[in-house]
């Protein structure tokens, strides 16, 4: 790894890392405030009322607990959108804009081979959003700490954000792997954009009705099961299929950077 490269890459990353980690608090405090037990009744109502609204979003089971309203309202949309979009902008700024502004000739013409600056962007983005993950669960915990003292199953909601960081770390790969397989930006960003959007439309719509039922196994949401996490589930498969491949996918786009015919 290019260790001035990575420096590099975390002081460009730092403001729309600082950005969203705005956003995503704002959301998690409201949502945690909103839980009270005593609403459950009002809230089975609503879902009544637009079921078909409340499945697309994952959003039609509430629970009773603190952890179980979290993961319904937080995990089965919010928080795998929000991180997805700052993945694209990272993913973005590491590789696509210097492509688009010939900037990466001067990273090549460096005594550093391609596979090693591929390598080192990847490692810039998986630890932004390592480190997104982390505050993500920091914030969760402390508010739901002070706000609701004791009601927060703390070892389930690490075990709930661990598979979290592995559906991010697929998508972010999914997301890297289009930058270094096309030359522009916009098929890159439209490569993971695009995969990515689609992945979720196919999950909301997989939820809606049994006619549909069939989409979840088209995409990789479907491994990440937030209910069956917060409820302690043996899940790990899954959540090991979703590193795995996320893994895979940075591997792959590494290799295909070191391969393709850059036109600079």
């Amino acid at each position: 790894m290019h260790k001035a490269l990575f420096c590099r890459d975390v002081q460009t990353l730092w403001k729309p890392w600082l950005i969203f980690s705005a956003i995503l608090t704002m959301y998690i405090v409201v949502i945690i405030s909103m839980f009270d037990p005593s609403l459950g009744e009002s809230l089975n109502l609503m879902m009544e009322s637009m079921p078909e609204l409340f499945s697309a979003f994952g959003m039609n089971n509430p629970g009773a607990t603190l952890l179980d309203f979290i993961a319904n309202y937080l995990y089965g949309f919010l928080l795998i959108c929000l991180p997805l979009v700052m993945e694209l902008i990272m993913v973005n700024i590491l590789m696509t804009r210097y492509l688009d502004r010939g900037a990466m000739a001067w990273l090549l013409a460096s005594p550093n081979s391609r596979t090693k600056i591929a390598f080192t962007q990847a490692a810039a983005l998986v630890a932004a959003v390592l480190v997104q993950m982390a505050y993500i669960t920091a914030v969760g915990i402390v508010f739901a700490q002070i706000s609701f003292g004791g009601e927060l199953d703390i070892g389930r909601f690490l075990y709930l954000n661990v598979g979290l960081f592995g559906l991010h770390l697929f998508l972010s790969g999914l997301c890297f792997l289009g930058s270094c397989l096309f030359q522009e930006g916009r098929y890159a960003l439209g490569f993971g954009g695009g995969l990515g959007i689609l992945f979720v439309l196919f999950q909301m719509l997989s939820q809606v009705g049994e006619e549909a039922e069939f989409l979840k196994y088209l995409t990789p949401l479907t491994l990440f099961d937030p209910k069956a996490l917060a409820m302690g589930e043996t899940v790990w498969p899954s959540i090991l299929a979703l590193y795995l491949g996320g893994a895979a996918l940075y591997g792959i786009g590494i290799f295909f950077f070191g391969k393709k015919d850059l036109s600079l």
